[in-house]
């Protein structure tokens, strides 16, 4: 155990940078999770590209991860490029999601023509939408060549907050078996693999570097500047912070020199942050007497979890400069984050109605009804929803 005078190096700026991130990406993805649903109230065709996890696919999650896991332990040098071929087509399709509202708002305020001009996979594309399609395309292409850190975060960051708005929890219950359940798949992998593995499998997997196939193709064709083509890649399954921020040194390739949060370790707590705000947001909207407004403005869960994974995040990155020891993120995480949401809703009296989700009152479901011609296309959707 280290003194306790060492966490003065959370005080670093790649420590405090690492915090701020993950606070202000988990705060991104759920509030973009919560306007995905409300475009999925105005676009039915959206509820198709929605996944609403229930028990089984839950419990399933741990262990298809761990199966995952022990296929990239073992095999990750043999299909290095193929998951980076993957990896690549997924953040630009993720990094377009996350970009577009923006480019809209901003067409919108400006009041630019966007005429249609292409057609791809059955989905047409507006002069503005190609553009954005093709700049996401192009800062891809600049991670494949560079490898730069800045661009591995943000293709990172874009995957997660896309997979917080696609993957949604219907109801606490379900949350709290998935975290429990990523809670001890997270202290085995990180804690116990190496006696069974003969190696920290999760840091293991985390620290790879996968081959490059644009190096790859660049060499076999021997095509001029290929020095300028980085040879190895960091995938963007997590965000990295160089400890040197702000020296001149170039990190090296020892993950030693990196402070670095997997992207499970944001995506997961979002998806429980992702659930309470979309229910502050449903309290707030139901409101009938001035009573209730007031008092849905003034108990927000999502600011409890918010400040519950600031402080668990912290409490594990102390852990890990005291220990001199990888930690498991949601050893801290999941009690942080859960803990306070179930007891403050229990006190609040809204504990029943998190735990088996919210249901639409009558009206709206009639709507629904009418607009999708039948009770049980409107009920999938309404549970889509919740």
């Amino acid at each position: 155990m280290e003194p306790l005078w060492k966490l003065v190096y959370l005080l670093e700026p790649s420590s405090v940078t690492l915090i701020f991130t993950a606070i202000a990406v988990s705060y991104a993805s759920a509030s973009r999770a919560l306007n995905y649903g409300k475009e999925m109230e105005r676009n039915r065709d959206l509820l198709e590209a929605s996944i609403t996890l229930d028990s089984s696919q839950a419990l399933m999650i741990p262990i298809m991860s761990s199966c995952s896991l022990l296929f990239m332990f073992y095999l990750f040098s043999s299909v290095s490029q193929l998951l980076t071929a993957f990896t690549a087509i997924a953040s630009a399709s993720a990094l377009y999601f996350c970009l577009s509202p923006y480019i809209a708002q901003i067409k919108s305020q400006l009041g630019l023509s966007d005429p249609h001009i292409s057609r791809c996979c059955s989905k047409s594309y507006t002069r503005i939408q190609s553009i954005l399609l093709l700049l996401c395309i192009a800062l891809v292409l600049a991670w494949l060549v560079s490898g730069h850190w800045i661009l591995n975060n943000l293709l990172g960051i874009s995957l997660c907050i896309a997979f917080v708005s696609h993957v949604r929890l219907p109801n606490i219950k379900i949350c709290a078996t998935l975290l429990v359940c990523l809670f001890f798949y997270d202290v085995f992998w990180v804690f116990y693999s190496e006696r069974f593995f003969g190696a920290n499998v999760m840091v293991s997997v985390a620290t790879q570097q996968a081959s490059n196939p644009v190096h790859t193709v660049a060499n076999s064709l021997s095509l001029p500047g290929l020095q300028l083509i980085t040879k190895k890649l960091e995938l963007p399954v997590k965000i990295v912070f160089p400890r040197n921020m702000l020296g001149g040194a170039v990190p090296g390739n020892n993950y030693s020199d990196y402070m670095m949060l997997g992207l499970g370790d944001m995506a997961i707590p979002s998806m429980l942050l992702a659930l309470v705000l979309c229910f502050d947001h449903r309290k707030g909207r139901d409101s009938t007497t001035p009573l209730d407004v007031q008092s849905s403005k003034g108990f927000k869960y999502f600011w409890h979890a918010l400040s519950g994974y600031a402080i668990g995040l912290f409490t594990a990155l102390a852990a890990g400069i005291l220990t001199r020891s990888p930690q498991p993120a949601l050893l801290y995480l999941v009690p942080c984050t859960l803990g306070p949401i179930i007891v403050l809703s229990w006190m609040n009296k809204d504990l029943a109605e998190l735990w088996e989700g919210t249901t639409t009152n009558t009206n709206e479901k009639a709507h629904l009804t009418e607009v999708f011609g039948s009770s049980s296309d409107a009920g999938n959707f309404i549970r889509t929803l919740i």
